[in-house]
């Protein structure tokens, strides 16, 4: 698990993975929280929950390289799932490791999305082979590349896509920013 200041990142399983497959309520037994009616964000579809969970149960070795539940453990309410964040896959040849985040839209603009995402880098770049991270989105998300500036990436260019646009943040990078691990908000 990752914590970081207001959120629990958990790691998908392939029995949560299922859980999120099968629905709200399976998914609130599995996680133990609270799953809103909001879930899950944009882009977290069925192909992609099937895909996590083909790669979960591939190769145990290799979860925490994957997806990630966002648990605000101090909600109004309980326990509250409010997103999904993660990697797509362990680091590459070159030391490459690439993030996403998704966030439900009743708590989108709190910081939560920055948050789990600092709280991914710095993980990954507790390994030593990470070189660099990377994140790719589209032009028109406005809030999306806030994210990865506030969370020191910086524009590098066209994506794996066409239309989509690739960030990065390097290891030398992330060591100059103030703190280490510390960004602002």
């Amino acid at each position: 698990m990752i914590r970081t200041e207001r959120l629990e990142l958990v790691p998908a399983t392939v029995a949560t993975a299922q859980a999120a497959l099968d629905g709200s309520e399976a998914l609130a037994a599995a996680l133990h929280a609270v799953v809103p009616d909001t879930w899950p964000p944009d882009l977290l579809d069925e192909p992609a929950l099937q895909f996590t969970l083909g790669r979960l149960a591939a190769s145990i070795t290799e979860a925490s390289w994957w997806m990630y539940f966002i648990i605000l453990p101090d909600a109004e309410g309980g326990r509250t799932l409010i997103g999904s964040a993660g990697y797509k896959g362990p680091p590459s040849s070159d030391g490459t490791v690439e993030v996403g985040y998704g966030v439900v839209r009743d708590r989108q603009r709190r910081g939560y999305a920055s948050e789990a995402t600092r709280g991914l880098v710095a993980r990954a770049f507790q390994h030593p082979e990470v070189r660099r991270v990377i994140a790719e989105t589209l032009p028109e998300l406005t809030p999306s590349i806030e994210v990865l500036r506030k969370c020191g990436f910086r524009f590098i260019g066209e994506g794996s896509e066409a239309g989509v646009i690739r960030y990065e943040i390097t290891r030398e990078g992330y060591a100059t920013t103030p703190g280490g691990s510390v960004w602002p908000s």
